[in-house]
Formats: C-alpha cells, structure tokens, sequence
C-alpha cells in the first residue's frame, strides 16, 4: 500500500510579506516594475548576524525559510535535506568571476567561490540545523524543485526517511536581469503586477524567493495537506494537455470533475501564457482558477510558491481575492492542482488534497 504524505509544516521568503505565518496575503503588496526583489524579515531573528554578514541574499533566505518551516511543524528531527534551485547563489559566482576579471586571475578571494556552489543553501541549513542525512540539490532549470519534491516523495514512500526538509530557493543578481532583459526574458517595460493578466506584451516580470517544506509520512496537528504526487514533462505540446492531464489524475484515481481549484503559472508572457489558456478550456465550470507569479515574479523555482499558496488554501480553506481568475463554486477546497511551465518547456503537475 502506498504511504501517505503530509506537508507539515512550511516557510516561505517572497515579494509578499510571507515570512509570517500567522496569516496568508491579507496585506498583498502591488508592484510596477520589471523585477520585484524579496521582502525580507529580520534576519538576526534566525541567523546570526556575524555569520549572516558574510552569506549573499539566496543563502539567507533559505536558511530563514528553512527555519520558518521547521518551526512552522514544531521542530521536528530532518533525515534529509532536498533544495532545488535554477540559479544557484549567483550573486557570490558574479563575484568571483568578476575578480578574476579585475584582478588579472591573481589574489582572488575564495569566499564568493566556495559560496557560489548550488548546493550551498541546503549545505548551510545543515550545518545551521546539524543534520548529517543526505543532502542533495536538484538543478534542473524550472523542474527544480519538482525535481526534489519527487526525490523527497520516492524516499518516504520507501521508508528511507521519515521526515524531509524540501525547498526551492532562487535569487535575483544584476548581471542575470541584464541578460535576461537583453533577450527579451523580462518586459521591457514596467508592468503593474495587478494587471498581469491583461499583458499584451512578451516577456515577464521576474523576482526571487525559497520555499521550504517539511514533509513526512506521519500526520500531525500541524498538517497542512496530503501530497498525492508529481509529474515532470521536458516538452508538451499544447494539443497533448489534456491526454497527460487526464492520465495524472487517473494514476490517483480522480477525474476533471474532482478538482476544485488549480493553480497555475500565469507570467504575463503572451507568447506562452496561451498554455494556460488551453489547460483552463479543459477544466470543469465549478474548477477554480487561481494564479500568482504577479505576487513574486517568475523564476526557476517559482512553482513552490504554488505549493505554498495551495497548501495554505487546503489548510485555512480561504481564498485570497488577489490570486482568484475564477472562482471556484465548491464549498471547500479537498483537491487542488498545480500546473506550471516556463516559455513552454519544463511542465510540471502536483496534486494535493485536504486531510479529511
């Protein structure tokens, strides 16, 4: 029999006001721009100020995330860590290959070299939360996180671990936006986040985050939702939507007319947001449309954002106006599905569904 899977607890730094999980967007803040950088919290809160002096943004919001998690399902023991990330610290490899360029390869400093790796977020929560269990990082541009949530997934199914940490984390630098604004990436003009729906323009508008997870085959009063499963396609054709839909749901013994909300990656990019389009003509009228990636931009591992957000609904069973398409005519929220893709590669699907 297969084992079930809770979100127990999670965390999560974003372009909203996220850090604190004692409520969920009451406070939406609306941007104008192109690139809409993290809220932080204070960070001597959880990390130490002298070692925090010396970590780039993307290691401070994982560990911070990572922690809001861990505290969010009551401190529990982690057998294992699994991060995902598009970008890895980008902001320390920018440095060190800037001062191979300034220094003429000579009297480098190794700190942003030894900080730059991918899997220096998950090996610093480590270190933070003295776990020795494996810890691996997932680079598979927008699977990322998908990419750990499944590792995760496949471990404690197989009781190899009972209790997992999972989490996405990608940070902004500003070489990345040039280049990212140079091919057309990132609009070229300022965009209101509250009109991201209505863009008639390519490109998106991109952010940053780390959402942590702390999942386990073991429910608690803490418990958020049942993670049912995941699914990764490299390439999907818009026509082939609706045959992978219907065999994912069917793998979980459910059908278009259980889901009560999905929730999907809508970026404002309208050469491939029509995806969305396509997958929404599929769903029932009582199915609820929901979308987010005007609340914190788009990256790599944007999609744990939607677990988050989902999680949060199933728990607390509460719509935020802010993120709602289409309202969903279901009384309450027991099935959600997430759907996201990036300029129409690396499509994912995760299921979820309330306790009850």
């Amino acid at each position: 029999m297969k084992k079930s899977i809770y979100i127990n607890g999670l965390g999560s730094i974003s372009s909203q006001k996220t850090y604190d999980n004692t409520h969920f967007l009451n406070e939406v803040i609306h941007y104008n721009n192109t690139v809409l950088p993290a809220v932080s919290p204070n960070y001597k809160d959880y990390i130490v100020p002298s070692k925090a002096r010396r970590m780039a943004n993307g290691v401070k919001m994982g560990i911070t995330a990572a922690k809001i998690a861990l505290k969010n399902a009551n401190h529990p023991t982690i057998n294992a860590i699994i991060t995902g990330t598009g970008m890895g610290c980008i902001i320390d490899t920018e440095k060190f290959v800037g001062s191979i360029i300034d220094n003429d390869e000579q009297y480098l400093t190794p700190t942003p070299f030894i900080q730059s790796t991918h899997n220096t977020v998950g090996g610093q929560i480590a270190i933070d939360i003295n776990c020795k269990g494996y810890n691996f990082t997932y680079v598979q541009a927008s699977n990322s996180f998908e990419s750990a949530l499944l590792d995760a997934s496949l471990q404690l199914e197989l009781n190899e671990a009972e209790t997992i940490l999972v989490g996405g984390i990608d940070e902004l630098s500003d070489h990345s936006i040039k280049i990212h604004k140079k091919i057309n990436h990132i609009k070229n003009a300022a965009t209101a986040s509250n009109q991201l729906l209505n863009s008639t323009t390519k490109g998106a508008i991109f952010g940053e985050g780390a959402n942590f997870f702390v999942l386990s085959n073991k429910r608690q009063d803490s418990t958020y939702a049942k993670l049912l499963g995941t699914s990764m396609h490299n390439t999907l054709k818009k026509e082939h939507l609706n045959e992978v839909l219907i065999a994912f749901l069917s793998a979980h013994n459910l059908t278009l007319e259980n889901l009560d909300s999905v929730v999907l990656g809508y970026n404002g990019d309208v050469e491939f947001d029509s995806f969305y389009n396509t997958f929404t003509s599929l769903l029932k009228a009582h199915t609820g449309i929901l979308y987010y990636k005007h609340l914190i931009g788009e990256y790599h591992t944007a999609s744990a954002f939607a677990l988050y957000t989902a999680s949060q609904l199933i728990r607390h069973q509460q719509t935020p106006e802010d993120i709602i398409k289409r309202k969903s005519l279901k009384t309450k929220q027991s099935i959600i599905l997430l759907y996201n893709q990036y300029r129409g590669e690396h499509h994912s699907f995760t299921l979820l569904k309330s306790c009850e």
